[in-house]
């Protein structure tokens, strides 16, 4: 099977290239003695978690289906938390879980007596103090809901808790900033750290991001650990993953309105739904910033403002040509919809081998059993 045979949209996996992630990964292992567990809400594409299982300690969750995803899929340790449980929650993944984090005092204090003695208990803590590009995506945003904000804390918490979880980054692609915040909670929360036995300190460390400085952040980490005394965790999912996939798209049209459009057989809104809610334009791999031929690349939705991005190309582009669309693996898959009824993409992993492997397809009945099971009369 080649490339060029399979029927578009899809998303193309590379396994060398998550690999080399996953090399940088063992290497921050080695230097810090942290722990990483794959953060599921980023990606949660199992097929090829036999790549990232040698490399990675484990899961974390946001909710209970990715709790279960993990244990069945992945193994090795499976971390649950989520922002609010429902009893039935925390009883459907009781048994499956390693750690159970809840992100409030109150929801620990309701649930404790389900779980304790089968999992070891955290709590998320606020400590006040980010970096994140968006306020959307700030987990100390005003009035943020996420974890135990500092004056809010019981001190008898921590007595009976194992460990804390503080989840500040978003893109953190400086080692220094995220030092800082190290220093930071270190400062506010560290007569608490020497209590427990572990500590995550969430996801968002850009780590293998080009020109990471990996070796400061590791050293930082392993002080850190020793410091207070605990394990630490980190629960990357960008870093795993970046610039792993493309989403390749083929040209269905192009129309001009004072600007040229080339309409493609995807969306932002059902396929790339983060380029949307953040406004931050997608990379294509045959764009030329210097080209002479400039174009929007429009989605096939029909949704007025949904587009991939402004750029330019150095040929005019023509119908049926073939666009990738660049570091389309985090926070995609997870967010597919049926959106128009549009075809859903297809998802592949070329191999080490160069073998291409089919992960995943759909077609109409999946679209229409998503939207109701029962026939109609």
């Amino acid at each position: 099977m080649q490339q060029n045979e399979l029927k578009t949209p899809y998303f193309m996996i590379d396994e060398d290239k998550l690999i080399a992630n996953l090399e940088i990964a063992k290497q921050l292992k080695e230097i810090s003695g942290v722990k990483l567990v794959l953060a599921l809400k980023c990606f949660s594409t199992w097929g090829v978690f036999d790549i990232i299982k040698p490399y990675l300690d484990g899961t974390t969750s946001s909710g209970p289906f990715e709790v279960k995803l993990g244990y069945e899929t992945f193994g090795g340790e499976t971390h649950a938390y989520s922002v609010g449980y429902s009893e039935d929650d925390v009883r459907e993944v009781a048994d499956i879980c390693d750690k159970m984090i809840f992100n409030s005092q109150s929801q620990l204090a309701a649930y404790r007596h389900i779980v304790e003695g089968k999992v070891s208990l955290g709590v998320r803590l606020n400590p006040g103090v980010s970096y994140a590009g968006q306020d959307l995506a700030n987990p100390a945003r005003q009035f943020s809901r996420l974890g135990v904000q500092a004056d809010h804390i019981t001190p008898e918490l921590f007595d009976s808790i194992n460990g804390v979880m503080f989840h500040m980054n978003c893109e953190n692609k400086d080692a220094e900033a995220f030092i800082r915040l190290l220093d930071s909670i270190s400062t506010q929360f560290g007569q608490y750290l020497d209590k427990l036995d572990w500590v995550s300190l969430g996801g968002g460390v850009f780590f293998t991001w080009p020109g990471y400085d990996v070796e400061k952040l590791g050293l930082a980490l392993k002080a850190f650990s020793a410091k207070h005394g605990v394990q630490l965790y980190l629960e990357p999912g960008e870093a795993i993953i970046t610039k792993t996939t493309d989403l390749v798209v083929t040209v269905v049209d192009i129309v001009e309105n004072v600007k040229k459009t080339a309409i493609v057989d995807s969306a932002t809104e059902a396929h790339r739904l983060d380029t949307l809610i953040y406004n931050e334009p997608a990379s294509i791999l045959e764009a030329d910033e210097d080209g002479a031929h400039q174009y929007v690349i429009g989605s096939c939705s029909c949704l007025a403002g949904d587009q991939f991005c402004e750029t330019s190309f150095d040929k005019p582009l023509t119908i049926g040509q073939r666009l990738h669309i660049a570091d389309s693996a985090g926070y995609t898959m997870v967010k597919l919809n049926w959106f128009n009824g549009l075809r859903m993409p297809s998802v592949y992993c070329q191999r080490s081998s160069g073998e291409i492997q089919k992960l995943n397809e759909f077609d109409y009945a999946d679209f229409k059993r998503s939207l109701s099971q029962w026939s109609v009369k």
